[in-house]
């Protein structure tokens, strides 16, 4: 593992450990490598700085699993052929206007940038089914609110940081909305994928 990943390895009692990493794109480049885990890593989970893999004790010892991640080669670039996603979007949220300001940008290169570029799934979380959406530009990245709304639509698309994201259920949020989908996220009663959108998948938007 490069020196420039400074990697943290902590053992959290005697299930789990957490990686702490310095940046973004250190967790998605170690993740891609923690891809084919050891028999008895019950789940591998990304975050924005740090991974947790959990583990059954009586099937895996926790040296053996320090050893796998201490040994993992981050992978610096995705996979050409992951899972896509394609999510139709209605661009007239209240805060698209707001969002070309921030960017320096119109409301239509706006749009032109978000469905022209390719977003990953870094990491889940917040609620089910919410992941956050990365690409490997900053020309969309725009502040939080400064004040928050008690309640969006589910449905809503947003933009804020580096991240965009889909609100899979109504909810408090501080983040820049641009537009809305009817694109399910969560589906409770699948049990075996109920997240439209995994860490890792590649996402793409399209205005409709």
């Amino acid at each position: 593992m490069p020196a420039s990943v400074e990697p943290r390895l902590l053992p959290c009692g005697d299930s789990a450990v957490l990686v702490e990493l310095p940046d973004l794109q250190s967790v998605l480049a170690l993740f891609r490598a923690l891809g084919a885990p050891p028999h008895g890593v019950i789940d591998v989970v990304p975050a924005a700085r740090t991974i947790l893999v959990t583990f059954d004790p009586e099937r895996l010892e926790q040296p053996t699993v320090l050893a796998w991640i201490d040994a993992a080669e981050p992978v610096e670039q995705p996979a050409q052929s992951g899972p896509e996603v394609l999510i139709d979007v209605v661009y007239d949220g209240p805060d698209l206007a707001e969002v070309a300001q921030y960017a320096g940008l119109t409301v239509d290169e706006v749009v032109q940038l978000h469905t022209g570029s390719e977003w990953t799934a870094a990491f889940t979380g917040f609620a089910p089914g919410f992941a956050y959406l990365v690409t490997d530009h900053e020309r969309l990245r725009v502040p939080r609110r400064n004040t928050p709304r008690t309640s969006v639509p589910a449905g809503s698309v947003a933009l804020a940081g580096e991240f965009s994201a889909i609100y899979p259920t109504s909810s408090p949020a501080g983040w820049q909305l641009i537009g809305r989908t009817s694109a399910r996220l969560w589906d409770a009663g699948n049990a075996a994928s109920p997240a439209l959108i995994r860490p890792g998948a590649k996402v793409r938007f399209r205005a409709s």
